[in-house]
């Protein structure tokens, strides 16, 4: 599997905690770090953390600052140069959709939809250096 550098955005809100580990844990093969059930899934990308809430859960927290939003949101997983192509390609075989491919400041990224319909992006290093 293609190992990513880091993340660009990392809080999103989901509705399954196992359907989500089956995605990012299951399929793009992340490193979970912390899991309380029916609250949050922590995985490890690169150097950072994808943050994983369910956001009922954590709307009333009393020990951190509430962890609450909703609707579709965006994150960028960052790629070396190198291995765009081969992510792209473990995508297909995953039958994970890539919705569109863009050149942005010379750099390639693709876009794709997770379980919850958020959108990922997987993106080349140093696209916005």
């Amino acid at each position: 599997m293609v190992n990513f550098t880091q993340i660009k955005e990392t809080g999103i809100y989901v509705m399954d905690l196992e359907r989500t580990k089956a995605f990012y844990h299951g399929l793009l093969n992340l490193d979970i770090i912390s899991e309380e059930s029916g609250r949050h899934i922590f995985f490890r990308v690169g150097t950072s953390v994808l943050l994983c809430f369910i956001a009922e859960a954590t709307k009333m927290d009393k020990e951190l600052p509430a962890h609450y939003g909703t609707g579709e949101q965006h994150y960028a997983f960052e790629v070396n140069q190198e291995d765009y192509e081969k992510c792209k390609s473990e995508f297909n075989k995953l039958g994970i959709a890539i919705e569109k491919e863009v050149t942005w400041n010379g750099a390639r990224s693709f876009y794709f939809r997770d379980p919850d319909n958020h959108l990922g992006e997987v993106v080349m290093e140093k696209m916005w250096d």
